[in-house]
């Protein structure tokens, strides 16, 4: 019997895996994930798929759950159709934390408009848009791919652009002309609709209409414009890990592509697009599981999937202050807390709870554990 000598065998070693490298040079082109599905990919890069298959955590309930979708026609006019809303948004803010707005007052045309503007800036001239990459947060406006992109665990399959309108409005100049006008003038609409909003969300936690908005909650807005290209392998990537917002209050407007998801009751359910609505839910900072309602209102994990069907845009309005040099603290609110109902969370400012949430990124994890009692 001949024996072979395994020892002049050459077995190939898998070169060893630079994330930080990849992430690097993916920075450095200053074209995000749209610039490497331009270049004609047809396979996920490594540093986008998820540990874990995406499929097998996901159920699709719609059948079993309804969506929220409230009617405010009326709201300002007729006192006992204001009852019934401010019934339904609490019932909704405290079992779901999210449901979606109709006849809010904002035009149609202008959801139309404001879609086409994140389309526009997005799908601008390549050097055009360059102009705008930063990742220095304290920009009016900033372009990149992943805030968190050398902090998180996985990269998520899309762009963003974060445009700062409020308490002080931007120059014009701080804001790409391709998309200015109509982010001025819709962002203006959500901040009266804010408004509206605020105080449906004080009187169903028992409050004077005026006390959320008097703490500052309707002070700030940060618009954040999402750009998810068609994806090669959705299975593999998500367009957004899961998190819950560090915010306030959040108003989304959606295009009909689908894919966002919200985790309800240890099922992800489908928010589905709905003509002429728009998607409000609940941040961190203002309720539960946050701060100032002491867990009465719910804070709700959220994702969103890639998708083979693209480009899916929307603009996200994030009711927040983290732009104000304010030392004002926020904790539960004075009013809901007893001896039955002792504080669960510690005060914080505004700015320390955005800094521990940016530094930690989409992670996964809840920001509220690092302030809980």
């Amino acid at each position: 019997m001949e024996l072979i000598n395994t020892t002049e065998v050459q077995v190939p070693r898998e070169a060893k895996y630079d994330r930080k490298a990849e992430l690097q040079a993916f920075d450095e082109t200053k074209t995000g994930v749209k610039g490497l599905v331009d270049t004609g990919i047809t396979k996920v890069p490594r540093m986008f798929v998820q540990p874990s298959r995406i499929e097998d955590s996901t159920i699709h309930s719609n059948k079993k759950f309804s969506f929220p979708i409230i009617d405010l026609d009326g709201i300002k006019e007729n006192s006992i159709k204001r009852k019934n809303i401010v019934q339904e948004v609490g019932q909704a803010s405290e079992t779901w934390g999210f449901f979606q707005v109709i006849n809010h007052g904002i035009p149609s045309h202008l959801l139309e408009e404001m879609k086409d503007g994140v389309l526009s800036f997005f799908e601008q001239d390549t050097e055009e848009k360059k102009q705008w990459y930063t990742r220095d947060l304290t920009k009016v406006f900033t372009f990149n791919s992943n805030f968190d992109l050398f902090g998180a665990p996985v990269t998520n399959w899309r762009d963003t652009f974060t445009a700062t309108t409020a308490p002080i409005p931007p120059k014009p100049e701080e804001l790409p002309s391709v998309c200015r006008d109509v982010l001025l003038e819709y962002t203006n609409q959500v901040m009266k609709l804010g408004d509206t909003l605020f105080e449906i969300l004080a009187e169903a936690i028992g409050l004077e209409p005026n006390h959320l908005k008097d703490m500052g909650c309707a002070e700030g807005l940060m618009a954040l414009g999402h750009y998810y290209p068609a994806c090669p392998q959705p299975e593999l990537t998500l367009g957004t890990s899961k998190h819950a917002d560090n915010d306030f209050l959040t108003v989304l407007l959606q295009d009909n592509v689908g894919g966002l998801q919200v985790l309800h009751q240890n099922h992800w359910v489908d928010v589905p697009p709905t003509p002429g609505a728009l998607v409000v839910n609940i941040g961190d900072i203002l309720q539960a599981s946050s701060l100032i309602t002491n867990d009465k209102f719910k804070s709700v994990d959220h994702r969103v999937l890639a998708n083979k069907v693209g480009p899916r845009v929307s603009l996200a309005c994030f009711f927040m202050t983290n732009f104000v040099a304010t030392q004002r603290l926020y904790g539960p609110i004075k009013e809901l807390i007893s001896e039955q109902n002792p504080p669960n969370y510690r005060e914080t400012t505004i700015k320390e709870f955005t800094t521990h949430f940016n530094n930690k990124g989409l992670d996964g994890t809840s920001t509220l554990l690092h302030f809980r009692l």
